[in-house]
């Protein structure tokens, strides 16, 4: 096992692709083992990994967003958060945020909403006075919400990696994320007062009802979803379909600026997004058959085992082992890579499956914000033209809120489950 890590992160230091790179250290070892003639097996393998019903979810939703993203969908959206929350002190970080959440609810892709909210919400703050590194900031921390907030992508993956229920995963994503937005909303505060960044006005009751009013068809859609889903009318597969169904039908009918043109922008945004995820759900699936069949990961959790049966400490290294791979991996790829290997210790140890899922996606929200892979903060500083080190310096006040928010869910168990418990018992 050491040395296939050690040769997948040479392939990645090179720049070889993360996706690839899996593909080529699961077939070496899979030939290194069985020889020449288990080659045909490793195609079967990544076609079946790929192939999962839950998976189906993960192109439909990214479909839903960009739908969105190029529909007045999202400008609606935070037109109505505008309306509600620009009067407070830094009132453009604040819509930010709510906006961030708004999208959250639909797409499930932190990229995807800081491409949607972002090229709107930056260069308007830039325009008020905000510094560029505020601005890609927020934007980027706020975007991250969507790892932890329903319906999260990452979330539905490691629902298919550990094999619990996706929407227990998404019942635990919501007081965090709630959470997080929070703390968020209270920092931006903070540095809004200490570098006298503007309010948007007072509170109108009467804007805020005309934005209500321009968007109630658009809040329809996270309405639909969730309520599908957490009520049983739908599977998480079925509700990403739904999602799909109800944002054309409201671009389209209701307000009348949706075409084939943009229909096709939106599918081939989509499937360059699904491409990169399912790719990397595919080549994973060969190192994860090898990983089974030499019995590594039960032998990971017995040697840590050995060393110490304390869950809490054993949580602790591995929030230090998924903070440092977010460093260097895509969310998806830490998942698809290191849940299968520790998934046996966590179970040994006694550690809910879900509340170490909620883990895994906090400690990941945080891993799209730090360099150099970053996929969240490169793509909010390239719509501020901001300098990815210098962003990070500001981000630094975010990432503490987010990294409050993971000891939190990490010590406190009773917090991160309490809705799960609630909804289906302890």
């Amino acid at each position: 096992m050491f040395l296939m890590f050690v040769g997948l992160i040479c392939l990645i230091l090179i720049n070889v692709p993360v996706a690839i790179a899996l593909g080529i250290v699961g077939a070496v070892a899979t030939v290194s083992s069985y020889g020449v003639a288990a080659l045909p097996n490793v195609a079967m393998v990544m076609f079946d990994g790929a192939t999962k019903f839950p998976l189906i979810a993960i192109p439909l939703f990214i479909l839903a967003g960009a739908i969105m993203n190029a529909s007045s969908i999202s400008r609606r959206l935070i037109d109505l958060a505008s309306a509600l929350l620009g009067f407070i002190k830094g009132g453009l970080s604040m819509v930010t945020i709510g906006a961030s959440i708004f999208f959250a609810e639909i797409s499930g892709s932190a990229v995807a909403g800081v491409s949607a909210i972002g090229s709107i919400m930056i260069p308007a703050m830039k325009k008020k006075g905000y510094t560029k590194e505020f601005s890609a900031a927020i934007s980027s921390s706020a975007a991250s919400l969507a790892i932890i907030l329903p319906p999260s992508i990452p979330m539905i993956l490691y629902a298919v990696m550990s094999g619990v229920s996706v929407v227990k995963m998404f019942v635990a994503g919501i007081l965090p994320g709630i959470l997080g937005a929070l703390g968020l909303a209270a920092m931006c505060y903070y540095l809004a007062k200490k570098n006298n960044f503007p309010s948007e006005g007072e509170f109108r009751a009467k804007k805020l009802w005309e934005a209500f009013k321009g968007a109630i068809w658009a809040l329809f859609i996270p309405v639909i979803i969730l309520g599908g889903i957490f009520g049983g009318i739908v599977t998480a597969t079925e509700g990403a379909a739904l999602a799909v169904v109800v944002a054309i039908f409201i671009s389209t009918i209701v307000y009348r600026e949706f075409n084939l043109r943009i229909f096709y922008k939106s599918c081939l945004d989509a499937g360059v997004q699904t491409a990169v995820v399912m790719l990397l759900v595919a080549s994973s699936a060969v190192v994860g058959l090898y990983l089974t069949e030499t019995q590594l990961p039960q032998q990971l959790a017995n040697s840590i085992s050995d060393m110490t049966d304390n869950k809490y400490i054993i949580l602790a290294l591995l929030n230090v082992i998924f903070l440092i791979l977010g460093i260097f991996l895509h969310s998806a790829a830490a998942i698809i890579l290191v849940v299968p290997i520790v998934l046996p210790l966590i179970l040994a140890v006694g550690i809910d499956p879900v509340h170490f899922g909620l883990i895994v996606t906090l400690n990941l929200a945080i891993g799209q914000q730090t360099p150099p892979v970053a996929s969240v903060l490169i793509a909010s500083c390239s719509i501020a033209k901001s300098d990815i080190w210098a962003t990070s310096r500001t981000n630094l006040w975010f990432l503490a809120v987010l990294f409050v928010i993971l000891i939190i869910n990490t010590y406190i168990p009773a917090f991160a489950l309490s809705l799960v418990n609630l909804v289906y018992g302890t």
